[in-house]
């Protein structure tokens, strides 16, 4: 793949992937140092955590996961909408997960997030709204469904799950990332509601 053409999404990627690498097999002090401890993050002003803990992960599933859908839909929406809007939708879809999570846990001194999961659900819901008839595979469904209804699918989920609070996910920066996503590119692509 030629990556010329999405320059932002390839340092993005290779730098997620080296930096989660190296926290999870070498310095765990530095993973302790960048995650997002909204307890921390508020009381002693450490807000690069909103950032840092973005490119951080817990595990090699939880990077391939993230990386995996990174790939498939970064790489050409940032060559369909540019370079510019394509960072603006990552870093601030980001931003939006981390700044909720930073609101609701601000009290909980045991409470720490990290991944990229609502940068890359931005990503996903922007693709979604550029291009809603393309067909994505989800597991375990057996065949290709349109990405229109993969994103009700998704926003349903994350929202119910976000409420059951059952497992160790972020369900909110998840849910913030895709909302922040889809708002961001109907402000930075105006037209696109009559295509859609």
């Amino acid at each position: 793949m030629d990556f010329s053409d999405s320059p932002i999404a390839a340092i993005i990627f290779i730098t997620t992937i080296g930096i989660s690498l190296y926290t999870m097999y070498r310095d765990n002090n530095l993973l302790n140092k960048w995650i997002l401890y909204p307890y921390q993050t508020i009381r002693e002003q450490k807000y690069y955590q909103l950032i840092t803990s973005g490119f951080l992960h817990a595990d090699l599933n939880h990077l391939l996961f993230n990386m995996f859908t990174f790939f498939f839909f970064a790489f050409n929406l940032e060559r369909i909408i540019g370079s510019l809007d394509f960072a603006i939708i990552y870093f601030l879809s980001m931003l939006a997960g981390n700044l909720f999570t930073l609101y609701k846990q601000k009290d909980n001194y045991q409470y720490a997030s990290l991944g990229a999961s609502g940068a890359i659900s931005g990503v996903l819901f922007s693709y979604i709204l550029i291009n809603p008839s393309a067909s994505i595979l989800i597991f375990p469904i057996p065949f290709p469904i349109p990405s229109w209804l993969f994103g009700i699918i998704y926003l349903g989920w994350t929202y119910y799950s976000s409420k059951r609070n059952y497992d160790n996910t972020n369900h909110y920066a998840h849910l913030l990332g895709a909302l922040c996503g889809i708002v961001l590119t109907i402000l930075l692509i105006p037209d696109l509601l009559a295509n859609f």
